[in-house]
């Protein structure tokens, strides 16, 4: 496990879960909502997400934190491990909005809503977004480890048995 892809609807926990599997693992941590927005709420370019996305996957250890649907593929090519937080709607939607009006690391503002665009967007999510995402990481099994979660609690013991294997080898 060198190059790591978390992904997952929005309020899944995306960033929890990147940041404790970077403490149990010391690889380095991006967050493709910091490289995708900026602090004043717009948008690089898709050509400049991409080339710094590129260069990111180019090196030999991360972990690539977030969804982007539109990348999924090129992270896929390079990484060798994919976790999916596959968590039901109310989990997604308690998440977001859990961390409106809290500081972020994923993100360079703090939320002060949330919006029914967004709400929207997790809505749609299972059935317009995962089963692309299924088809993908159907298309990758060969050479990509995934590892599907289906709960807080699931991410949890995951992390939990990986932190341990980790002391046990030291």
């Amino acid at each position: 496990m060198q190059r790591v892809l978390v992904i997952g609807c929005s309020g899944a926990g995306k960033s929890t879960f990147a940041r404790r599997l970077r403490e149990i693992t010391d690889l380095p941590l991006y967050h493709l909502g910091l490289l995708w927005h900026r602090p004043d709420k717009t948008n690089i370019t898709r050509e400049e997400f991409d080339e710094r996305l590129s260069e990111w996957i180019s090196e030999d250890r991360w972990i690539i934190d977030g969804d982007y649907g539109r990348t999924l593929e090129m992270r896929l090519k390079r990484c060798d491990t994919v976790f999916l937080l596959d968590y039901p709607l109310d989990v997604c939607l308690a998440g977001v909005e859990a961390r409106i009006g809290q500081p972020r690391a994923d993100m360079p503002w703090i939320e002060n809503c949330f919006d029914e665009e967004f709400k929207q967007w997790i809505l749609n999510f299972p059935t317009q977004k995962l089963p692309r995402i299924y088809m993908l990481l159907e298309q990758y099994r060969n050479t990509v480890k995934t590892v599907v979660l289906k709960s807080r609690e699931d991410a949890e013991q995951y992390l939990s048995e990986l932190e341990k294997r980790n002391l046990e080898r030291k």
